[in-house]
């Protein structure tokens, strides 16, 4: 695989690129570089950001059209056709002959800002990162695609949070976006989800001012789990009898929560995890003012999301169709449901054209 280094500028903006090639013809580009804009940001919740830094990729032939894929918190910019296949977030659906297809479409991604990528986030340690709205993610986009030269994306695929800053896009910048895919995501936060959020937010804190950061996040991603999930999944996966361990019993879908929470405090920071989880509380569109066509799929086990919420999104928006699945994986369907999804890629993106 060869590389090439391009430096790209506009105005104060400079963007180092490189561009990766990969040995046959049959393989499809990729791309990835930081996008470094110099000076001070001004965020939508007050305060700032100075010579913010956008890590991004794009993978895909290189005069396709260009679709924007973004996920949940812990995403990133490997949606897939990474050296390890299982290392894209959304190995499921994007990549070969996937319902995102790699061999059609352009897919561009990036690390969210305050996440726990390359892109600018807090430091391990600090507490002064400000707060970020989904409207600065949707701005971080807009002056990558100026950087990249990119006039306009054929579409946004957004699940969840990415789901939350695809219609943040859509409302601030409507003539960069042809259609919009939201799958498992509202114009704002369900009171009862950002219960269950602030907990988690309150389990990492104390880690945090206990010394034990792991274990505050480790806390805390085993109660997201069991949001994420369906009572349908756990009770066919873990319907076991406890098993004595150390003179306590523990039971399978404990012992499934410890593990999930281990390898999650493994990669991510607690103080983005903070960032980022507020950040889908603090969320708030108005979809009256998006006129983008905009396909959205509801998930009638999801109860982050709850059904009643999206529908009564979708009735509000100028363009709105909605989709309703059914999925044992709950909100996580976003990530699984593969040949559900197809179908609605499909109408979405429609040929490669």
């Amino acid at each position: 695989m060869t590389a090439r280094v391009e430096v790209l500028s506009t105005g104060t903006r400079t963007a180092r690129v490189t561009s990766l090639h990969a040995p046959s013809a049959a393989s499809p580009l990729m791309r990835e570089g930081i996008l470094e804009l110099a000076g001070s940001r001004p965020l939508h919740h007050r305060g700032q950001l100075a010579d913010v830094r956008i890590a991004w990729r794009m993978s895909g032939p290189e005069e396709a059209p260009v679709v924007c894929a973004l996920g949940g918190i812990s995403a990133h910019r490997r949606v897939c056709l990474t050296p390890d296949p299982r290392d894209g977030w959304w190995s499921d659906i994007a990549g070969p002959g996937k319902p995102l297809d790699s061999d059609r479409w352009r897919i561009l991604s990036f690390d969210f800002l305050g996440g726990s990528g390359e892109s600018t986030g807090p430091v391990a340690g600090g507490s002064d990162f400000p707060s970020i709205s989904t409207y600065d993610q949707a701005r971080a986009l807009e002056q990558l695609l100026d950087a990249l030269g990119i006039g306009a994306l054929r579409a946004i695929a957004g699940g969840s949070y990415g789901g939350m800053v695809g219609l943040a896009f859509a409302e601030r910048y409507p003539d960069r976006i042809a259609n919009l895919l939201v799958i498992g995501a509202a114009d704002r936060a369900h009171p009862m989800s950002s219960a269950w959020r602030s907990t988690q937010r309150r389990m990492v804190r104390f880690g945090l001012q206990t010394g034990q950061p792991e274990q505050g996040m480790e806390l805390a991603r085993a109660l997201a789990m069991t949001t994420y999930r369906s009572a349908e999944e756990f009770a066919a996966r873990f319907d076991g009898p406890a098993e004595e361990i150390d003179g306590r019993f523990v039971f399978p879908v404990e012992q499934y929560l410890a593990a999930r929470g281990r390898d999650y405090a493994s990669q991510y920071r607690p103080e983005s995890f903070l960032c980022l989880s507020e950040s889908i509380d603090l969320h708030r569109v108005d979809v009256a003012r998006i006129f983008v066509p905009t396909i959205v799929v509801g998930i009638r086990e999801d109860r982050l999301v709850p059904l009643p919420d999206i529908r009564a999104m979708v009735a509000r928006l100028q363009q709105g169709r909605l989709h309703e699945i059914s999925s044992v994986f709950g909100h996580d369907a976003f990530l699984k449901e593969t040949d559900q999804l197809r179908g609605i890629f499909a109408n979405v993106l429609g040929s490669a054209g």
